[in-house]
């Protein structure tokens, strides 16, 4: 366990002079005082499989590795007006440990906050690698790697990161990016305001942004094809050069580009391109309001 303590300006011991002086004008400014923490735990990994996260303000990242247990590394960070302040406010803030009826294990950080007080909890965890994770986090960037189970995962100001997951992967981030790369199983990604890199996967694909670039390689379509949509963006999805699956693309404002052989294509002025890939099958569906859209 390490725990620091930062203190700003200059303390005279005596309380007196012009240290003194400085101390007490600046006493009760809020988030003078600094604080941190770091705690580590090892918890019993959920008979259930599923480990659920809530972490409202720092960062969350989850990694599968061959182990049996739960690690846990928490590292709380707190400002407060004072350092008596700081130091309440670091030994107030906790990560809860509970289990749900099913057997799932729920992990919530719980920081305290006031006007003058704030304080944010990084986590580190380390599961099975067959564990299936949901994360929800308000302000902080989520990263799983290296699981062998679904993932659900939400933020509201922080990116989303995957690699290495074989499961069904449902993501979502209102004001940041998300990247997934090797990934397998069916893939839904959303974000409001930023872009979707998705790399290597192998399934179907759903994802959608307001603005911003949505890039997708798939070296396998699943059943349920490729469906890319932007308000503001372009697209570029890359697909392997023997591929069967329907092509159904359509830009409002800017330009299709096709490095595929279509059958049956078909092109209008409406900004529309149609085709089969191969003998047709999986669909691939894309849409931009504003920007280019590429098949490679």
């Amino acid at each position: 366990m390490i725990e620091r303590h930062e203190q700003n300006g200059t303390e005279d011991p005596s309380g007196g002079g012009f240290a003194g002086f400085l101390r007490s004008l600046f006493e009760g400014v809020p988030w003078r005082e600094r604080a941190e923490k770091e705690e580590t735990r090892s918890l019993a990994a959920p008979s259930s499989g599923v480990l659920r996260v809530h972490n409202a303000n720092g960062r969350t990242c989850v990694r599968g590795e061959d182990r049996t247990d739960v690690g846990v590394r928490a590292l709380k960070v707190v400002r407060a007006e004072s350092a008596n302040a700081a130091a309440e406010l670091l030994e107030a803030s906790q990560l809860i440990a509970d289990r749900t009826a099913d057997a799932v294990l729920e992990l919530e950080v719980d920081v305290p906050s006031k006007w003058n007080r704030r304080g944010h909890m990084d986590l580190e965890l380390r599961v099975p690698r067959n564990t299936s994770v949901e994360i929800v986090a308000a302000n902080g960037r989520v990263a799983v790697a290296g699981l062998r189970g679904a993932v659900k995962a939400r933020s509201s100001n922080g990116s989303v990161e995957l690699s290495d997951v074989i499961g069904d992967v449902n993501v979502a981030t209102s004001n940041a990016k998300v990247c997934c790369c090797d990934t397998r199983g069916d893939l839904v990604a959303r974000s409001s305001n930023g872009k979707i890199e998705l790399d290597d996967h192998c399934g179907s694909i759903d994802a959608s942004t307001s603005n911003g670039l949505i890039r997708a390689s798939v070296e396998e379509i699943g059943s349920d094809g490729v469906r890319l949509a932007t308000s503001n963006g372009r697209i570029v999805l890359e697909v392997p050069g023997e591929i069967d699956a329907e092509v159904d693309i359509r830009v409002d404002n800017g330009v299709i580009r096709n490095d595929h052989p279509l059958c049956k294509a078909s092109r209008n002025r409406n900004g529309q391109l149609r085709g089969r890939l191969g003998s047709g099958g999986a669909p691939i569906r894309l849409r931009t309001s504003n920007g280019s859209i590429s098949l490679r």
